[in-house]
């Protein structure tokens, strides 16, 4: 707070002082009753206590949830919007990459029968699975061609002040913005020394596993709010070979 306006501060609450015992004062002048004064100025300060009460612990409590809800969900909205242009098709090109694609398609094809508990033990399951990354097996030219055309949406995504608050995804961000640098920096992905691949696939896997960890959040979240937006994300399902965008009976 700047000096000014604690200076401010501080003589508008003499001032209300002053007008309270103003007040007081002219009460006493007319009706000489100083008990009757006393009497209704304990019980106001008594009251003061149920209102700190009210305020602080019910009323502000309540507005912090009801501002706790809209941050959630317009972050919800800048994560849907992460998916849409560049987490999914990420996951797609990440697939092709892992030597245990075949575990994944298993463990994460999600359909409408997954619940809370299920989304809960497969989370799990991916916190200590053993993801074997190789740049050898996937195309590396063309997911760095995909990166470095959506690095300015990278960026504006880090620029959001609304994922401050979000560490698991500002992380995510951070890891395939990382991955983008160092895709970019190489004018050529081919012909690359078994050292720089090894250190490539590291850097895919971790952006992979925080990927996957954040898609499956995205997933249920979907599921429990936003049905038709589920269903789609159902039919493009990285993980599930025989997803068609297509609505079949």
């Amino acid at each position: 707070m700047r000096k000014k306006d604690k200076l401010y501060r501080i003589k508008f609450g003499v001032s209300l002082l002053i007008l309270s015992f103003l007040v007081y004062l002219l009460h006493w002048l007319i009706f000489r009753d100083f008990r009757h004064i006393m009497l209704y100025l304990v019980g106001d300060v008594a009251f003061l206590f149920i209102q700190v009460l009210l305020v602080t612990m019910i009323i502000e409590q309540f507005l912090n949830e009801r501002e706790r809800r809209s941050k959630f969900q317009k972050l919800n909205m800048v994560i849907g919007a992460f998916f849409s242009e560049v987490g999914t098709p990420l996951l797609h090109y990440f697939i092709e990459f892992d030597k245990k694609a075949g575990t994944l398609q298993k463990e994460l094809s999600v359909d409408g029968h997954w619940n809370t508990a299920r989304f809960a033990q497969t989370r799990t399951q991916m916190e200590i699975f053993a993801f074997e990354i190789d740049v050898r097996g996937g195309k590396l030219d063309e997911l760095k061609s995909f990166l470095v055309h959506r690095r300015d949406n990278l960026l504006r995504l880090l620029e959001n002040p609304t994922l401050l608050e979000h560490e698991t995804f500002t992380e995510l961000l951070w890891a395939v913005f990382h991955l983008t640098e160092e895709l970019s920096c190489r004018k050529s992905v081919s012909n690359l020394p078994e050292s720089d691949l090894n250190h490539l696939s590291g850097d895919i896997k971790r952006a992979n596993t925080l990927l996957i960890r954040q898609w499956l959040d995205y997933m249920e979240h979907l599921k429990q709010d936003y049905p038709y937006l589920f269903s789609l994300a159902m039919r493009t399902n990285p993980y599930n070979p025989q997803a068609r965008v297509e609505v079949m009976q």
